[in-house]
């Protein structure tokens, strides 16, 4: 081969390599993209300036904006559907996703944290970026959502002077050190960092608690220490709204009927600022034993209409409800207590089946009018259902059987509510049943005094005798003079999620005016397992 010819090899084989290396950084740059997408045009804002709250009106990048948002929670759809209830909310002409994050689901116990799958927050933000949307995030710590204690972890309350969602060192501590490890994950993914977040909502609606002065400034410095530099915002109900800002973040409302009276109230506070409803309630949460809550499509539709032609920013909350699964449902209290149903439907745009509903079309061609035409995404085809096929039972585990699999019995001579069971490596027990027993040798009358949170199956040598709920009930024991086991299978039905009450949600006995539950002159023999398995001191009458 002659030397002309080696020269010639040489060059062309350089050439490849810089082709070869060239196509490289480009198919990594394609990778990054669609890893850290922003939504179209982002790459042509300016990163410098994020969202900002200029008069009249919200700029992005310094750019006038509006947000149209949407609420979906990540934990409430499973993560096999959340492109689609994303692209749904997309194609409706939405432009911006907000969600809570649940710190009882994310910390389960103290030093556990679960990042993971369903709850893989970084990844679901990711989404709506590859997806084209802003994203507001609310990180509490309280978030109430119609979830049990509002979202905090039941652990908080082992401690018997625990004062939730105020400055008391118990409850701080344990927020610096959830915030440590979740506020690291979502910094990178801000606006001025390339990232879809433009905001951050400081708590919630901590108007209508309002017992520390300190702590709303407390939670704003929490964020802002560990790196969230964008837009803070609060968010009440009208009358709270006043006693729940906190300088340095916008104040915005919650409401389901536009009166001008929230309009003036908003602008008395914050004469300055572009007014946004933070939650625009598109329906309603269901509680047991009333009917489904639902808003007709044309309210919905008209109030929204006229929000927008005000030129308020607003977010409908919810987009898409999903479903409270497991035993997360929050309760009410007021005026009698009422568990909540695990469904979130909330009569919102999308079905809790992620549907298409007469709201959903309504509001994208509402949203498609005011955008003067622009083109929106194409509805993404609804996925084929089917009726499952009925399930015969064949067999099955009775709750005496069960507990032959669980641990042995915990001894107290006193009883002890679930979250100071010791349990779950000193965690207590946040959901489900308890079961207490203990031996009796007469029959008579068995009162449960209100101490009973929420409700109690009572037994007498396994055979069911009756039913104990929230209010002072009576029950009659039969009688008999030999040994008999007496059984109480009591059961969380959940906790309140909001109301100045929250530090008084302990289950499943509790004391009452000093009183405990039942008293008996005998040794207590009280065990845990799934179910737990316990026996309480009684007074038989």
């Amino acid at each position: 081969m002659s030397h002309t010819s080696m020269v010639v090899l040489r060059i062309r084989n350089v050439q490849k390599r810089k082709y070869a290396l060239i196509c490289l950084c480009i198919v990594g740059f394609i990778m990054y993209y669609r890893h850290l997408r922003v939504p179209a045009g982002g790459w042509r804002i300016s990163r410098k300036v994020g969202l900002s709250a200029n008069a009249s009106q919200f700029t992005l990048g310094g750019e006038p904006f509006h947000i149209i948002g949407g609420s979906i929670h990540y934990f409430r759809v499973p993560r096999a559907y959340w492109r689609d209830r994303l692209m749904k909310m997309k194609a409706c002409g939405i432009n911006t996703l907000t969600t809570y994050v649940p710190w009882s689901l994310h910390q389960p116990e103290r030093g556990a944290f679960n990042f993971q799958t369903q709850l893989d927050l970084v990844a679901y933000i990711s989404l709506a970026a590859e997806l084209e949307l802003w994203v507001i995030l609310r990180p509490g710590p309280y978030i109430s959502s119609e979830l049990d204690l509002g979202g905090l972890p039941s652990w908080l309350l082992r401690d018997d002077s625990m004062r939730l969602r105020t400055t008391y060192p118990g409850f701080t501590q344990a927020v610096n050190t959830f915030f440590d490890k979740l506020i690291p994950k979502v910094v990178p993914l801000q606006f001025k960092k390339g990232g879809p977040i433009i905001a951050v909502q400081v708590e919630n609606e901590y108007g209508s608690f309002a017992k520390d002065e300190s702590y709303m400034l407390f939670i704003k410095e929490a964020l802002q220490s560990r790196g969230i530099s964008e837009l803070l915002l609060t968010s009440d109900n009208r009358n709270a709204l006043k006693s729940g800002g906190v300088i340095g973040a916008i104040r915005s409302v919650k409401l389901q009927k536009l009166s001008q009276r929230d309009i003036q109230d908003l602008n008395a506070i914050q004469p300055n600022s572009p007014a946004i409803v933070m939650d625009y309630w598109t329906g309603g949460y269901d509680v047991w034993g009333d009917l489904h809550h639902v808003l007709p499509p044309e309210d919905m539709v008209s109030t929204i209409r006229e929000i927008l032609r005000r030129g308020m920013s607003v977010n409908l909350y919810m987009f898409h409800g999903g479903s409270s699964f497991g035993f997360m449902s929050g309760a009410l209290t007021n005026p009698s207590y009422k568990a909540l149903v695990p469904s979130y439907d909330y009569d919102a745009p999308l079905s809790e089946a992620g549907e298409y509903t007469p709201k959903y079309h309504l509001l994208r061609d509402l949203l498609h009018r005011l955008n003067r035409g622009e083109t929106f995404p194409d509805l993404p085809a609804l996925h084929y259902r089917e009726a499952y096929e009925p399930a015969i039972m064949y067999q099955h585990l009775s709750l005496w059987d069960a507990l032959s699999f669980t641990e042995g019995p915990f001894k107290s001579v006193r009883p002890v509510n679930m979250e100071s069971l010791p349990v779950n490596n000193g965690n207590g027990q946040s959901f489900g049943y308890t079961l207490y027993e203990t031996t009796i040798t007469s029959g008579g009358s068995l009162k449960s005094g209100d101490n009973v949170r929420d409700r109690a199956l009572v037994f007498v040598d396994r055979n069911y005798i009756g039913l104990f709920k929230r209010q002072n009930m009576e029950l009659a024991v039969p009688d008999g003079k030999e040994r008999r086991t007496l059984s109480l299978l009591v059961e969380n039905c959940g906790r309140v999620h909001q109301g100045r009450d929250l530090d008084k949600q302990h289950k499943v006995f509790i004391r009452h005016h000093g009183n405990l539950f039942l008293r008996i002159p005998a040794s207590l023999d009280f065990s845990w397992g799934g179910c737990l398995r316990t026996g309480i001191p009684v007074t038989l009458l």
